[in-house]
């Protein structure tokens, strides 16, 4: 495996009350502990080869203000900070690792929403539309051509411009 693209959300709503230590595992588990996972399974592979591409799929949501969501953010907050620490542990064997952040994309995973729900999403963005998947897979081949071979430890912000810093 040269490659590896880790892309899991669980992401039930629940505010801080009503959100129980089974749910905030299972969320970590999900979406946290995969990374690391699979990291581990992969890697002596790539170091054999001195190549490989780690990318892990944050979410844009560690820049919003979401209610009922601090478990979901903190486990895509907690992909970038991997991404990151696990670029310096393996750039000396020519691996790369970084972080996808992409927003609202227009998917099955957004069918439940209403109309009203993702016109709200997409006005609060630069560019006003959702994000569809086809601006989404550029992004995964650039980051793991040899064209970005200087760039790890990184976030990457794929969302019409919502994300917000500070």
């Amino acid at each position: 495996m040269d490659i590896v693209v880790n892309n899991a959300g669980y992401f039930p709503n629940r505010s801080i009350d009503e959100l129980d230590l089974p749910t905030w595992r299972k969320t970590m588990a999900t979406n946290l502990d995969a990374q690391f996972l699979s990291a581990k399974y992969f890697l002596p592979a790539m170091r054999k080869k001195k190549w490989g591409r780690f990318i892990g799929i944050s979410s844009n949501m560690v820049g919003l203000a979401i209610p009922g969501m601090s478990h979901y953010i903190a486990t895509k907050m907690g992909i970038i900070g991997f991404m990151r620490g696990l670029a310096n542990d393996v750039a000396s064997d020519g691996i790369t690792s970084n972080a996808v952040l992409p927003g609202l994309t227009n998917t099955l995973a957004i069918g439940p929403q209403s109309e009203e729900q993702k016109r709200a999403t997409w006005e609060q963005q630069a560019i006003k539309r959702l994000g569809e998947p086809e601006d989404i897979p550029a992004r995964f081949c650039f980051l793991t051509s040899d064209d970005a071979a200087f760039i790890t430890g990184q976030a990457i912000v794929v969302d019409g411009g919502q994300y917000r810093i500070g």
